[in-house]
């Protein structure tokens, strides 16, 4: 007698209907430009620092070598965010402009005012530092396949690292009286910060040297380890972008669930899972709009939810709130830092002899 088969039983057969429909893609039909503006305002200000730089060190060079004469370009005065800061609070109490490193000043309440409307834009479209991070991390992935990423919790702690730094340095400076500020502005280490600044750079340090080389390596392994963590400038531009009307919105209707979004986004936020992305941490680098396929599923509006900011409208709001300050501040005759040659003659040459007032 052949032995019974038995038969699996039948499949269990979902109904159509309740099975999670699949949202259908709609491709984006015009091309995304926000990052080859993006990299365009970077490549530039870049340049513009590198000449700056130059400009700075040819002009050092004529009082230390007796090299040709040439005129020192206020510009420099970016890398003197704890002087911008100070002249700040010395304005904001006496209403005047401090005559020493105005330019300072102007810059930092340009890159303010940039925060303010166009979120953290400086870090991700201006700041050479934030540039060239950048740029190691994504060496990184090229050639190592990957980034990492700390533990939440240890992310969470690292993250609170560059709030404690802006912090200390809000309390010290809120807590200098105008005469105080003024009086650190004019000693010798004060009229020759940026000499200073520049000879840090030129007589590095052992300490200095390995410092920086490690925070570069660590910039390979962990997108943008200094920004990301350490930096009081960027803390305060996360702060001030807390106010701003511009965000990133994502329509869940027209997404359709690919996260190539959070994959792409330098600050590890979850866009594919916001409605609105309002986090500090958020540079407007667009990266998450230029990546996602969907035909308006993810964008930068302003204001009202349905307001749409092409990426070229975006730039061009940078370039003019920036240029805007700069050109106000040079027509107003307050731009530069008007110190006589012959001090300059004789407190460059004894840079080296010159401590912080605070030391």
């Amino acid at each position: 007698m052949a032995a019974e088969v038995k038969l699996p039983p039948d499949p269990i057969r979902v109904p159509a209907q309740s099975r999670a429909a699949r949202k259908k893609l709609v491709r984006r039909a015009a091309p995304d430009y926000s990052q080859p503006l993006r990299r365009a305002f970077q490549i530039l200000f870049v340049a513009l620092n590198v000449f700056l730089g130059l400009e700075f060190w040819r002009f050092v060079r004529h009082f230390e070598a007796g090299g040709p004469a040439v005129p020192r370009p206020a510009g420099v005065e970016g890398w003197l965010p704890i002087a911008g800061l100070m002249n700040l609070r010395y304005f904001l109490s006496t209403g005047k402009i401090s005559p020493i490193h105005p330019a300072a000043m102007f810059l930092l309440v340009a890159f303010l005012l940039v925060s303010i409307v166009f979120r953290k834009a400086f870090c991700g479209w201006l700041c050479p530092v934030g540039t060239l991070s950048e740029v190691l991390w994504k060496l990184g992935r090229k050639f190592l396949g990957r980034n990492w990423t700390m533990p939440r919790w240890l992310d969470l702690v690292l993250r609170s690292l560059k709030y404690v730094l802006l912090a200390f340095f809000l309390y010290v400076v809120a807590t200098l009286s105008a005469e105080s500020i003024m009086a650190f502005m004019g000693s010798p280490y004060g009229l020759i910060a940026d000499v200073k600044m520049l000879n840090f750079f030129r007589d590095l340090s052992e300490t200095a040297g390995i410092t920086l080389a490690a925070l570069g390596l660590l910039s390979i392994f962990y997108q943008n380890f200094w920004c990301r963590y350490l930096c009081p400038y960027g803390a305060l531009m996360g702060i001030a972008s807390l106010v701003s009307p511009s965000r990133i919105r994502r329509e869940s209707d027209r997404c359709i669930d690919c996260a190539k979004c959070a994959r792409a986004c330098p600050a590890l936020l979850p866009v594919d899972k916001l409605t609105t992305v309002r986090s500090a941490e958020c540079m407007s680098c667009m990266e998450c709009v230029a990546v996602c396929p969907a035909q308006g599923a993810l964008r930068m509006s302003m204001s009202g939810r349905r307001t749409v900011v092409p990426a070229w409208v975006f730039a061009g709001g940078i370039a003019f709130v920036f240029c805007a300050v700069v050109a106000y501040a040079k027509w107003a005759g307050l731009w530069e830092t008007h110190i006589p040659a012959s001090l300059y003659n004789e407190l460059v040459a004894r840079a080296k002899e010159f401590a912080h007032p605070g030391m």
